[in-house]
């Protein structure tokens, strides 16, 4: 009888508890539809501004178009003729260029600055110079060093009268010291910027590791070599992504200096399609141009972090 009424007690139990784990699933299922309803919109407008555009140019690289006509399928010969494209080697190799020229000088000389400055009285002062040029814009940089490297401008000026060699050089004129010297203006905008970032991640560094070092005797250049270095290596590998996505998909500065001139022997890929795209009406070949330019920048990328992500892996 005792059991029997033990299990008539238990019995409504049971449904109640299965009656309240339904009716909590119910409310994660209208908690996940309220976030996600929450979510969609930003989601849609992101869709309809970035990737609508970016599908919409990969289907226009397979077609002639010129604006005013229907687009004309042509299949791969956009991409054909691009390869073919005897301004092609100047842009490419412009593009090497401006990749080597501002990952490396930019990236070093921030380091430096970090270092020299990092823990020393006054050290926000030493830096601030480097960093008021990224307040500039492309354009605005542009200007300002398209004034002083023009034919008879400012740079020509000052080397003929301190009597250095160079002050009768067409920097901009002249290739490659068209696109040195706008390596050299993009080095002055950016390493204001590398240095903040190396800023932080040396004040990131925990100070137990360097003590350590220090006490068994390591300075200067060991310290930095061996200790510092490598706490400093996953912040250096975004500071280098970062500079060649921008390094390859560079425009502004070169066509406010030069247009990719004279001639075309200046032009980085970006202002390549700039230029068949936007100024010869070509949107097609201008499509397949930009394409192009997202597989590379894409490919360096991918191939530089999986690099990173490989050496890393080798250490641990």
């Amino acid at each position: 009888m005792s059991v029997a009424t033990a299990t008539t007690s238990r019995s409504p139990a049971a449904p109640a508890a299965g009656g309240r784990g339904r009716h909590g699933g119910r409310k994660d299922r209208g908690a996940q539809w309220g976030g996600i309803g929450f979510v969609s919109p930003a989601a849609i407008i992101v869709a309809l501004l970035l990737y609508a555009p970016f599908l919409y140019t990969v289907v226009l690289s397979f077609t002639e178009y010129d604006g005013l006509n229907s687009p004309q399928w042509i299949g791969v010969d956009n991409f054909t003729r691009f390869f073919d494209d005897p301004a092609l080697i100047t842009s490419v190799r412009n593009t090497l260029m401006w990749v080597v020229g501002t990952t490396v000088v930019p990236v070093g000389l921030g380091l430096l600055v970090a270092l020299l400055s990092f823990g020393v009285r006054g050290g926000t002062w030493l830096r601030l110079p480097f960093m008021l040029p990224y307040a500039l814009s492309g354009a605005g940089l542009g200007v300002i060093w398209g004034f002083i490297l023009q034919s008879g401008g400012a740079a020509n000026d000052v080397l003929g009268a301190l009597g250095l060699p160079g002050a009768h050089t067409s920097f901009l004129l002249e290739e490659p010291w068209n696109t040195l010297s706008m390596i050299v203006a993009w080095t002055w905008q950016q390493t204001g910027v590398n240095a903040l970032l190396f800023l932080v991640g040396l004040q990131s560094i925990p100070k137990e590791p360097l003590e350590a070092a220090r006490m068994d005797g390591a300075t200067g250049w060991r310290l930095f070599r061996h200790v510092t270095w490598p706490l400093l290596a996953p912040l250096t590998t975004v500071v280098v992504g970062l500079s060649l996505v921008a390094s390859l998909k560079t425009f502004d500065i070169v066509w406010v200096m030069t247009q990719g001139g004279p001639g075309r022997n200046s032009e980085t890929l970006a202002v390549t399609m700039y230029r068949d795209a936007f100024v010869a009406g070509e949107y097609g070949y201008g499509s397949a141009v930009a394409m192009v330019l997202t597989l590379t920048t894409g490919a360096i990328t991918l191939a530089y972090l999986r690099r990173q992500v490989r050496a890393r892996e080798e250490l641990s």
